[in-house]
């Protein structure tokens, strides 16, 4: 922000500061950087044991210390150990983005200090400094223009796609790059004060709301309460009946632990972690983890135009001649006036135009664009003719040569359409006569439009924000597709609700597309967020998906979640495909985790109050958790397919889906343990062990069932899944018939429990089929 009138008077003086005022000034107003932000990598390490889940585990580690059960609470601590640092090195590139911020400012700056010109680290710049800009720099600071004129790309700043024109009273914002033209000028802004700074502050403060933890937290939340009341129950039963303390409070705190999805948090990790390696095959780089999860729930992509839905470069659209000069003549004489060495945006495009080759003509003077007469001008030798021709804006031409009348009706339709229009004119110095006019325009990319339509079949809403004016971005729009109202950005900051009725929005600044995001998310959407310069890089940030185009800025990247690497937008649709079959793997390892749940903690509390004894081990249970909650972590290398709509965790409806199967399961687990008891009068340890392998064969079997929301033959599993079932059966097997760790069984029998387990909920896949469609 350029806000010189907050500085000391004097600044504009022609020898510049004196060293001891700028000393002075780098005193009171700072350094001209960005301040770094640093967090340590314990600390980093650490705080992601503090969150919700990690609180109940870590309740649960010390509940198990106190039992003097070390085992257990060793097994549920590596988990922790291991959710923790494969978050924690996945997310590490994200935290660059406030460091390059700073070394974009380290560069050299020329400035008068004490009357004579010298060269200063940028850093050491203060308000009130007398610098020098030219074709090439960088602006080192927020600079006001006091002699001079320039040309200015500042697209990675503002996201304007065409450069600007600016002389004595403008100002070069910090961070844009001198196209064209040398000046002088006086630092009005440093450092954080600066609109780069600025976009470096919002970058630091941008904070991306986390829905995984909020999801696992509330499915936690549920879990244990229901566990709770029955660990409530089973502890005033016991007390009731007389069973042995020493035996009930163990018995009791298994019957907790077992609600806890102590390999959920991993197994998320692990699924996205997985799902990132995926993407980095298809050119997209994941820099945050959670951004994989988020993007299947994205439901609005707000994009930017420059350098993302277009190609970022000026190209010649529409070449409109008028009689008698043909669109060959128009191209020709366009050309002529144009010069490649002066690296003009508009003359390289004019150059790189086909038709603007035609032989004819040489030239014998050349004048460039001038920005205070707005024109370019050539002399011609044409077959012996001189001609003299006129290239700008067509005011300025009109002003210069005879124009039709249509001329003011032609230009302001062009400049509706979003291009930026030229006139060319050419004759004999006393009969110049308009020749026609050229519209410019920042092309849009080739696979802009399919992206756009193909993210609308998603269930995805595309909103298009762009630092360009209204009409160039309700052209664009069009062109790519983009349907609904044009929004100016003022009318955003008067009302940030009025967001959710724009398609488009044009003339913002960073701290609009900031501000956007988060009115964004306090609707309830799930923002991503595309981008490829510096004024994207808090909106990136701040977005659940940010992502950073091939040609970003190192400074958009660092700042994205998730990075491509493929010229073009295409591969966005690889990542919300990714992540929504990411979330179909994930949803089937929580809903199976809710129905053993459900299974478990009913099946052990209510066989308490039923036998009067403990019917299964604290052992068993904990072995248990390995061969069914860990082993089921090979749900995340599962076949699935992607959702047509956005996916949103209902933590209702999948927990109702959880009771409703699980009580149709649990009817199976009695129906077994009251015929051992009853019929084969077999004694409670074996009884145990029918118990034990009657929940980890219908786990695993559960785990088949769920994955489909159909009939669960309608798609076939992944290798590593069934490998990791059919390894885990055979174990358990052999355990159970050897008398390992419990007490042994007949071979057959055995194998009849697992048959009646695979018959049953062959069966009840048609129950299932229609409870999943109603609940989720």
């Amino acid at each position: 922000m350029a806000s010189g009138s907050s500085y000391p008077e004097g600044a504009r003086a022609a020898h510049g500061l004196s060293s001891a005022e700028a000393r002075a000034r780098l005193a009171r107003f700072g350094r001209n950087a960005v301040a770094e932000k640093k967090s340590h990598p314990l600390l980093i390490l650490l705080a992601k044991f503090w969150a919700p889940v990690p609180w109940m585990l870590e309740t649960t580690i010390t509940l198990e210390l106190a039992l003097r059960k070390p085992v257990e609470a060793g097994v549920i601590g590596a988990l922790l150990v291991f959710n923790a640092v494969l978050s924690m090195v996945q997310e590490g590139r994200a935290r660059g983005a406030l460091e390059l911020l700073r070394k974009r400012l380290q560069v050299m700056a020329r400035v008068m200090r004490d009357g004579q010109w010298g060269q200063v680290p940028a850093e050491e710049l203060v308000p009130g400094d007398l610098v020098y800009l030219r074709m090439g720099d960088l602006a080192p600071a927020d600079i006001a223009i006091v002699a001079g004129d320039l040309l200015i790309d500042q697209s990675m700043l503002t996201g304007e796609s065409l450069p600007v024109e600016a002389g004595a009273g403008k100002t070069a914002y910090a961070g844009a790059l001198i196209k064209r033209g040398e000046a002088s000028g006086e630092v009005v802004a440093t450092g954080a004060r600066t609109w780069f700074g600025k976009t470096a502050e919002l970058v630091g403060s941008a904070r991306t709301p986390s829905h995984l933890q909020a999801t696992i937290f509330a499915i936690v939340k549920a879990l244990v309460a229901m566990d709770a009341a029955l660990a409530l129950a089973v502890l005033v039963y016991s007390l009731m009946s007389g069973l042995p303390a020493g035996d009930a409070l163990p018995f009791v705190l298994i019957l907790l632990v077992a609600s806890v999805p102590v390999a959920l948090p991993a197994t998320f990790t692990l699924a996205t972690t997985l799902g990132a390696m995926e993407l980095a095959g298809r050119g997209v780089l994941v820099t945050r983890l959670s951004a994989i999860e988020e993007a299947a729930a994205m439901d609005v992509l707000c994009t930017d135009k420059t350098g993302t839905l277009t190609q970022n470069r000026l190209a010649l659209a529409v070449a409109y001649p008028y009689a008698p000069f043909s669109e060959s003549d128009l191209l020709r004489f366009a050309a002529l006036t144009s010069d490649a060495a002066t690296q003009d945006p508009i003359d390289l495009a004019i150059l790189a135009h086909p038709g603007a080759v035609a032989p004819g003509g040489r030239r014998v003077r050349f004048t460039p664009f001038d920005p205070a007469t707005k024109l370019a001008a050539a002399a011609i030798d044409d077959n012996g003719q001189l001609i003299e021709t006129l290239k700008g804006a067509p005011q300025a031409v009109a002003a210069r040569a005879v124009a039709p009348p249509e001329l003011p009706a032609d230009v302001e339709r062009l400049a509706a359409g979003g291009y930026r229009v030229l006139a060319v004119a050419a004759g004999p110095a006393d009969r110049t006569r308009v020749a026609g006019l050229l519209a410019m325009q920042d092309p849009p990319r080739v696979d802009s439009r399919e992206l756009v339509h193909s993210l609308n079949q998603l269930g995805v809403r595309v909103t298009m924000v762009t630092g360009d004016g209204l009409a160039t971005a309700r052209a664009v729009a069009a062109q790519v597709g983009i349907e609904g109202r044009a929004c100016a950005a003022d009318e955003l900051r008067r009302d940030p609700a009025i967001t959710l009725e724009c398609a488009v929005l044009a003339g913002v600044f960073p701290e609009d597309k900031f501000n956007l995001i988060r009115a964004l998310q306090g609707s309830g959407k799930v923002i991503g967020m595309t981008g490829d310069g510096v004024n994207d890089a808090p909106a990136l940030r701040q977005a659940e998906v940010g992502i950073a185009v091939a040609s970003a800025t190192d400074v958009a990247k660092a700042s994205a979640s998730l990075v491509l690497t493929n010229p073009g937008l295409t591969d966005i649709l690889a990542a919300v495909e990714t992540s929504r079959r990411i979330y179909q793997r994930m949803l089937t390892y929580t809903l199976n985790k809710i129905i053993k749940t459900v299974e478990v903690g009913l099946f052990l509390s209510l066989g308490v109050m039923l036998t009067r004894s403990f019917v299964v081990t604290p052992l068993l249970i904990v072995l248990l958790l390995f061969t069914n909650d860990f082993v089921t972590m090979s749900i995340a290398t599962d076949h699935v397919s992607f959702s047509a709509t956005p996916d949103r965790w209902r933590i209702g409806p999948l927990m109702a889906a959880g009771f409703t199967l699980g009580a149709a399961v649990l009817a199976l687990s009695f129906g077994l343990f009251f015929y051992g008891r009853t019929v084969m009068r077999l004694p409670l340890s074996q009884l145990q062990t029918l118990v034990f392998v009657t929940l980890v064969f219908t786990g695993q079997g559960m785990v088949y069932l769920v994955r489909e929301r159909g009939h669960f033959w309608k798609s076939r599993p992944s290798r590593w899944m069934l490998i990791a079932s059919g390894v885990d059966i055979v174990v358990v097997c052999a355990l159970a018939v050897s008398g390992v760790l419990m007490a042994p069984l007949a071979p057959l029998f055995v194998g009849a429990v697992l048959a009646i387990c695979a018959l049953y909920l062959a069966a009840l896949d048609f129950l299932k089929v229609p409870a999943l469609a109603r609940l989720l």
